[in-house]
């Protein structure tokens, strides 16, 4: 992996923050960004987001020559209810683009994540789905799918469930291809029990059980720009792989399976192509191989561990730090992210190591301090499968 850090991108002021992987075989790039401003900027908001937004235009048209495009990106927010409906324009009207109220913990309003990827053709289908082609594969993105009006059980059961047929209607299914999710809750404390029921209960409808298979994801507090939305639904599908191209990660001397306390979703999901392989890590907290929160209360205990966890994944997928691709970090408490940015910046000095930002989204269980997720990519030679 390549990894580049950009202060002030193109005379914008914002801070860019790049991991590239290209195999030498096929030679095929991917690249991943993370755009943020500088610490305790005092720019009004509607200048904060256009400078992200300007240095996301000036990426994605250097990055145009190269064939990449960009697909899939997030705008976590200081205040969505407010800034939603003013954000400017990006890199594509086409990219399954979420946005969502995580605030960036370095005192300013707003960081972007955006993935680009060599897709042949990049389209806008039904609303919130964007289908990003390949050769041999069809990237399906959803982003921020939600249904005002509903409480989290019933709105997380329809958006699957809708999303399950969508992805008939494309040649997929949630069983089959759906690769990732991330689940967005308004008052996690409150309303995460609702997504934990809705989901198992689609699930077990559909064959996903603890004896096949869950989906790689993510779920954590991030409020909606709308009161009446209480969660709001990311996912990414893929058309076109074969049987056992997914395989699912374990690390049980490290973190136990999460259907041990009533949720459905893997630890980490490595997809194989010809040329590579990805791995999705989902939320990762301070557990033990029994489930039971380690270092309760100690924010550096509680991260050191989330590492380990997150390292001993990476490992059995035969991955490491310099395969990660991007970070994004969960903080419950805003008083810890000193405490945080710290044992970060010691570990992983950024223009050395993948995009990250940490926010504040409170974990699903109150004792959880802090969580994270990543994406690694490794070079591969598999070939049973089509590259990617």
């Amino acid at each position: 992996m390549e990894y580049t850090l950009y202060i002030n991108y193109n005379d914008t002021g914002a801070t860019v923050a790049a991991s590239r992987f290209t195999t030498s075989g096929s030679g095929v790039p991917e690249l991943h960004a993370m755009i943020t401003l500088p610490e305790g900027t005092s720019a009004s908001t509607a200048d904060q987001l256009d400078t992200i937004a300007r240095a996301a235009r000036g990426l994605a048209s250097a990055l145009a020559p190269e064939g990449l495009r960009p697909v899939m990106g997030r705008w976590l927010l200081s205040d969505a209810a407010n800034m939603a409906p003013s954000l400017p324009s990006v890199a594509s009207n086409r990219m399954a683009l979420s946005v969502i109220e995580q605030p960036p913990l370095n005192s300013t309003k707003a960081a972007l994540w955006l993935y680009f990827m060599p897709a042949v053709e990049v389209e806008a289908a039904e609303g919130d789905l964007t289908i990003a082609a390949r050769p041999s594969y069809t990237h399906i993105l959803m982003a921020s799918a939600a249904l005002p009006g509903m409480g989290s059980h019933t709105a997380t059961a329809a958006l699957l469930k809708d999303y399950d047929i969508r992805l008939g209607n494309l040649g997929s299914s949630l069983a089959d291809g759906c690769v990732r999710t991330w689940f967005f809750v308004r008052d996690v404390d409150h309303f995460y029990r609702g997504v934990v029921s809705g989901r198992n209960e689609v699930f077990e409808s559909v064959g996903l059980t603890p004896a096949t298979h869950f989906i790689a994801s993510t779920g954590i507090e991030g409020r909606p720009e709308r009161p009446d939305v209480t969660v709001k639904m990311d996912a990414w599908a893929v058309v076109g792989l074969r049987p056992g191209q997914i395989s699912y990660i374990q690390a049980p001397d490290h973190l136990n399976p999460t259907y041990e306390y009533g949720v459905a979703f893997e630890r980490a999901t490595a997809i194989d192509y010809a040329d590579r392989r990805h791995l999705l890590v989902s939320g990762t907290a301070s557990i033990d191989s029994e489930g039971k929160i380690v270092s309760p209360g100690d924010i550096d205990g509680q991260t050191l561990r989330m590492l380990e966890n997150v390292e001993a994944l990476l490992g059995r997928a035969g991955m490491g730090w310099d395969n990660v691709a991007h970070m994004i970090i969960y903080l419950r408490d805003i008083a810890d992210h000193r405490a945080v940015e710290r044992i970060f910046a010691e570990r992983f000095p950024a223009a050395s190591s993948a995009p990250r930002v940490v926010v504040r989204a409170p974990v699903c269980r109150p004792g959880w301090l802090i969580e994270m997720e990543c994406m690694a990519i490794a070079p591969a030679t598999n070939p049973d499968y089509a590259p990617f």
